[in-house]
């Protein structure tokens, strides 16, 4: 096993420090105030992140001191935890705890799909090498989806993180939301065009197929109560598209049950089919999922407005939507306005990605545009899908300033 020098150990110790002073720093109640508004439904001051998961080696990767390498993936969390508010000044909330997360995973099919990552500094792209060509022929391939926990390594690393900094952090257990991504494993199994072709040549061997993994999901829920893997997750814990689980609707200890727990769902492999292929072919599978959730966050990049009348709209468990520019933004404002579902919107990038100087007047005026829309909704504002911000902290410092004087500005209650 891997140790840790006496010169990592206390790096490791003053990230903790500084961690513990920003979860009791004035500031961070400031923000705990408006996620709590949130959860509790009422429309106050919205919350605003840049967040940095495509740009790490920008943000983390040069700021590690520690030379070991289990020393530097305890660093990175650390680090990780702090850089919305230490770089760039954003609503991340900070909690005086150190979370480690069950190594729980589930795998809705039986074959993994393999991909060839592009080359070049931090490149984000691949390609799917198809696994299946003709579903109808090859499904018994889907076959023998599975699920597990690594209780050793969990605790391996709960021990480790006790013993280095407990005293500063103390260790807490959390889990994320329940799984169910049902089209995205199985577009990386065949590919998209494939897929879209499966819908209309052989339906019936796409029905079977989601089937197969709903069925491994459900079973999964139940190894999840009956191993008693289940956390709390309400306040500063992980929700599905990077956001929190902030919630007065679910309890806060004594979590035994998956319907005491957000899910999180998504499906951006069909954003291109009809509402009506949407209804056939996905919606009842993941019904059977939300039966076994508590709440619900759903969507990452698809179009949600043209599923939301007669599908997303349906359940009363959603309480987070993800509002991607590809979607009538107004439009979505006009379904969520008043209710309990946060309009969390994923702003377009280029703004804070292009090459030169930001145009501030361009920022402001888009943002205007997004806060109309959002207005007289729970409003959540979290930037992703950022590749760089070219080593420039201030860059992110001030894009983040200009996205929360535009809500100052132009979001109504």
């Amino acid at each position: 096993m891997q140790t840790i020098s006496q010169r990592d150990r206390e790096i490791l110790r003053q990230r903790a420090q500084l961690q513990l002073e920003y979860a009791n720093a004035p500031e961070n109640e400031v923000i705990l105030k408006k996620w709590r508004a949130l959860a509790a439904g009422r429309r106050e001051s919205p919350t605003v992140r840049l967040l940095f998961s495509n740009f790490r080696h920008e943000v983390i990767t040069p700021r590690l001191q520690c030379e070991g390498e289990l020393a530097r993936g305890i660093e990175s969390q650390l680090l990780s935890t702090l850089v919305g508010r230490e770089l760039f000044g954003d609503d991340t909330p900070i909690s005086p705890t150190f979370d480690i997360a069950w190594r729980a995973w589930a795998q809705p099919f039986g074959i993994a799909a393999k991909r060839t990552q592009a080359e070049g500094s931090n490149a984000q792209g691949y390609h799917i090498e198809p696994l299946i060509t003709d579903l109808a022929a090859e499904i018994d391939k889907l076959r023998g989806g599975s699920f597990g926990v690594d209780r050793d390594a969990t605790q391996q690393q709960h021990e480790l993180a006790d013993d280095l900094f407990g005293d500063i952090l103390p260790v807490r257990m959390v889990i994320g939301c329940l799984p169910g991504a049902l089209t995205n494993p199985l577009v990386h199994l065949m590919g998209m065009e494939a897929y879209y072709v499966a819908m209309f040549d052989c339906p019936d061997a796409i029905h079977e197929a989601m089937e197969m993994g709903t069925r491994v999901y459900e079973q999964y829920y139940d190894f999840l109560e009956a191993e008693q893997l289940l956390e709390p997750m309400t306040g500063i814990r992980p929700l599905g598209a990077e956001s929190f689980a902030f919630t007065d609707e679910l309890p806060s200890e004594n979590v035994t049950r998956t319907t005491d727990c957000w899910g999180y769902l998504e499906s951006q492999e069909t954003t291109a089919v009809s509402a009506e292929t949407f209804g056939e072919f996905v919606f009842p599978y993941q019904q059977r999922l939300v039966d076994r959730h508590g709440l619900l966050s759903y969507g990452c990049c698809e179009r949600v407005d043209a599923i939301w009348p007669d599908y997303l709209s349906k359940w009363d468990k959603l309480r987070k939507l993800s509002v991607s520019p590809f979607n009538d933004e107004p439009q979505i404002g006009e379904y969520l306005r008043g209710s309990r579902v946060v309009y969390y919107s994923k702003p377009r990038a280029e703004f804070v990605t292009c090459d030169g100087p930001m145009n501030d007047e361009a920022i402001t005026e888009y943002f205007k545009g997004v806060c109309e829309a959002a207005s007289g909704c729970l409003f959540e504002i979290a930037q992703r899908e950022v590749g760089t911000i070219f080593g420039d902290f201030e860059r992110g410092r001030h894009y983040v300033r200009l996205a929360k004087e535009a809500v100052d500005a132009y979001w109504t209650p």
